[in-house]
């Protein structure tokens, strides 16, 4: 089976369905947890939130049986790694009374599922309030801390195959034909192209290492003082070029007026005092941009086609990424050049002041 394949099952098959109360028994008798159990909406696994009778919560997780061991311990590792480098603002593992990452619970087919457990952090997501340049610059400043963590960490199951891997969108242009719009599944079929010839044979030359790979509105927490309190859902990371964390949180910072880089800016600057980004990264950035957002419009088609009406991921995702396209002819407009001199521009004020 190619990766292409596997790629495809992992988003269009059906998360696990087991009964609440057989997952709830099972984590009471291996991490000793037990609470209010509310369902999660999710692509691939099956989430609860448990909230405990003192009020803490946690995030209960049965993973979906096509994702490989490797890739759900790696997912286990970089936590641990995260704790043991005192990195705030990310989920603890809780482990079980013997002391190990995961657990394990069972349909009624008898079919064996991985249980896992963090913490739930709290906090407002991004999308739930206005996305400002300062907000914008301080996520950019925290992703490069998180990426700084993550600097020399590897795990055998770092490397998963992905449909969200920005390396591998070229494997999207088989999804195209769900685009319903000519016009749309033209500029969607001209980027593909380009990033097929052009943009990937140079990704392999930029730093490269684990990154969170999913920096969007809903993954990315605040506080009642605007600051950012933490970043969640760790279940797309892998080992890339590392400027794809930026290009991949850019993405979705649409804001609507008539200035597009009103808020990319200043996340590619907050990362850039962080984290300094040479100048082959920054030069990558208007590409992948808009590589993420036709990656964004493939799958959704695509996903429409895959997933039931009723499906309660397929509406969150088109409720959540209408305005791809409008926002990618956007940047389209704005063009390559004036993206760079404004990033670059944008630097040079930061850096010198």
């Amino acid at each position: 089976m190619n990766s292409r394949i596997d790629a495809l099952q992992s988003v269009a098959a059906a998360p696990p369905k087991l009964d609440t109360a057989v997952v709830a028994d099972a984590v009471a008798e291996q991490f000793g947890l037990s609470g209010d159990y509310a369902p999660l909406v999710s692509e691939r696994d099956q989430n609860f939130r448990v909230t405990r009778s003192d009020g803490n919560r946690f995030v209960v997780k049965v993973t979906s049986l096509v994702e490989d061991v490797a890739v759900t311990d790696f997912q286990i590792a970089v936590l641990l790694h995260l704790e043991n480098h005192g990195l705030p603002g990310v989920p603890r593992i809780v482990r079980t009374r013997s002391g190990q990452g995961r657990g394990t619970v069972c349909g009624a087919d008898g079919v064996e599922f991985y249980l896992r457990v963090v913490t739930w952090l709290r906090g407002r997501l991004l999308r739930d309030g206005e996305i400002t340049p300062e907000i914008a610059g301080r996520i950019g400043q925290r992703l490069a801390g998180l990426d700084m963590a993550l600097l020399g960490f590897a795990h055998p199951g770092d490397s998963q195959v992905l449909l969200w891997d920005t390396e591998r969108a070229g494997d999207l242009c088989s999804l195209t034909h769900h685009i319903g719009d000519a016009v749309i599944r033209g500029q969607v079929d001209a980027v593909l192209q380009d990033f097929v010839e052009r943009v990937k044979p140079n990704l392999l030359t930029l730093p490269r290492q684990v990154i969170h790979n999913d920096a969007n509105n809903e993954n990315i927490l605040f506080d009642t003082d605007d600051a950012v309190s933490g970043i969640i859902d760790f279940g797309d990371m892998l080992r890339a070029a590392r400027i794809i964390e930026v290009s991949t949180a850019a993405s979705y910072l649409r804001s609507a007026g008539d200035d597009p880089l009103q808020v990319i800016a200043p996340l590619v600057v907050g990362y850039h005092v962080t984290s300094p980004l040479t100048e082959s990264e920054i030069d990558a950035l208007f590409d992948l941009i808009r590589i993420r957002l036709v990656m964004t419009m493939a799958i959704l088609h695509w996903r429409l086609a895959a997933r039931e009406d009723d499906d309660l991921y397929r509406q969150k995702t088109i409720d959540g990424e209408s305005d791809a396209s409008d926002f990618l002819r956007r940047m389209s407009t704005l063009g390559c050049d004036a993206f760079h001199d404004r990033i670059h521009a944008e630097i040079e004020a930061k850096t010198t002041s």
